[in-house]
C-alpha cells in the first residue's frame, strides 16, 4: 500500500491522541481516589457497628440501672415503713423483735442493690465514653469520606475534560488522513491494543522499543517514501522522518 508520506506523518498526532485517550482511560481505572472513597467508607460502616453496639449496651445499661434505682426505692420504703412502726410503741414485744430483724435484712439488702447500682453505674460511664468515642469517629469518617469524594469527583472530573478534548483533538487528526490510510490504521490499533503507527526514530520503532538490523533496517531503508512499511515484530505502521536514523 502507498500514501503520500506527509499523510503518514499525520499519523504520529492520530497515535499521540490515542496514547493519551488509553492513559486517560488507565488513570480512570486506577484512581487512587476510588480506593480512598473505598477506604473512608469502610472506615464509616466500621464506626457505624461500633456506634449502634455502644448504644445497646449503653440502653442495656440503663435499664438495669433504673431496675436497680426501684429496687433500692422499694427496700427504703418498706424500711421506713417498718421503722415508723417500730417507733410508734404501738407493737408487741414479738413484733418488734420481728421489725428488728427484718430492718437488719432490708439494710443488708439495701445495701447489696447499692454497691450493683455503684458498679452498674461505672459500667455505664465506660459504655458512653465508648460511645461518644465511636460517634466521634464516626463523624470524623464521614467527613473523610466526603472529601475523598469531593477529590474523587475533581478528579474524575478532569479525566472527563482531558477525555474530551483529546477525542475532538483525535477527531480533527483523523480528518485530515485519507480514508484508506485511515482504515488500516484503525484495523492495526484494534489488533494492538494501542495505536496503529510509531515513529520510526534512531533505527527503533516506538511502538515496541525495538531496533531495526539487518534485512528489515534494509528494506525500510530501501522503501519509496511513499511506501507504507510496517514494524516486522508490532505491525504497527512505520512512520519515517528525519529523526529516523536511516
Amino acid at each position: 500500500m502507498k500514501a503520500d508520506h506527509f499523510d503518514q506523518q499525520k499519523l504520529l498526532a492520530l497515535a499521540a491522541e490515542d496514547v493519551a485517550l488509553s492513559q486517560l482511560a488507565h488513570r480512570k481505572r486506577t484512581l487512587p481516589e476510588l480506593a480512598a472513597v473505598e477506604s473512608a467508607a469502610e472506615r464509616e460502616r466500621g464506626f457505624a457497628e461500633q456506634v449502634v453496639r455502644a448504644e445497646t449496651a449503653v440502653r442495656d445499661l440503663q435499664r438495669e440501672v433504673k431496675r436497680l434505682e426501684g429496687d433500692v426505692d422499694t427496700v427504703r420504703q418498706r424500711a421506713a415503713k417498718d421503722q415508723k412502726l417500730l417507733d410508734s410503741g404501738s407493737v408487741s414485744a414479738k413484733q418488734m423483735t420481728d421489725l428488728q430483724h427484718e430492718l437488719q435484712s432490708l439494710a443488708r439488702r439495701q445495701s447489696d442493690l447499692e454497691d450493683q447500682e455503684l458498679e452498674l453505674m461505672e459500667q455505664l460511664e465506660t459504655a458512653e465514653a465508648t460511645l461518644a468515642e465511636a460517634t466521634d469517629g464516626q463523624t470524623q469518617a464521614q467527613a473523610d469520606r466526603t472529601r475523598a469524594e469531593q477529590l474523587r469527583d475533581d478528579a474524575l472530573a478532569d479525566i472527563a475534560d482531558g477525555t474530551t478534548r483529546h477525542e475532538q483533538a483525535r477527531q480533527d487528526a483523523a480528518a485530515t488522513i485519507p480514508d484508506d490510510l485511515l482504515s488500516l490504521y484503525e484495523r492495526i490499533r484494534t489488533q494492538t491494543g494501542g495505536t496503529g503507527a510509531a515513529m520510526l526514530k534512531a533505527r527503533q520503532c516506538q511502538g515496541c522499543r525495538l531496533e531495526l538490523f539487518g534485512r528489515e533496517l534494509a528494506a525500510v531503508r530501501n522503501a519509496d517514501p511513499h511506501e507504507v512499511v510496517r514494524c516486522d515484530n508490532c505491525g504497527r505502521i512505520l512512520v519515517r522522518t528525519a529523526e529516523s536514523g536511516l
